[in-house]
């Protein structure tokens, strides 16, 4: 089954696998997918990813954390949708959390944090907010 919003379906993996304390979860990889996870690992939100071939097609595996250890991500939250694009200016980038969470954002320079985008001053399309 292919899914209509890919980044979407990752996200609600990754709450489903904190949801029952499993450590790490395994999905269909994208480089958008490599990329949002690369993002959240870079900011201790995830502990690692790593690609695997699995015959005619590539798996995403994600480490949510180590074993025995509880997740750092409280809530994961998909902002933009396929249906509903949101769009904001470098100026009207959020803060999550008052600094305590990112949100995911992007811009036509790639994929980056809501405060890398600040400070090139770039804005972009929302993809999620996480804390």
């Amino acid at each position: 089954m292919v899914s209509t919003d890919p980044i979407a379906d990752m996200l609600t993996r990754i709450r489903n696998a904190i949801a029952v304390s499993k450590h790490e979860v395994v999905l269909p990889h994208s480089g958008v997918k490599e990329r949002v996870v690369g993002i959240l690992s870079d900011n201790g939100f995830l502990f690692g990813s790593s690609v695997s071939d699995a015959g005619s097609h590539k798996l995403l595996r994600v480490v949510i954390a180590k074993e025995g250890n509880n997740p750092t991500i409280s809530s994961i939250k998909r902002l933009s949708r396929p249906g509903q694009r949101r769009y904001v200016g470098s100026d009207k980038i959020p803060s999550v959390k008052r600094g305590r969470g990112i949100v995911v954002i992007s811009t036509s320079q790639g994929l980056m944090t809501g405060d890398e985008a600040k400070t090139k001053q770039l804005g972009g399309e929302l993809i999620c907010e996480v804390f």
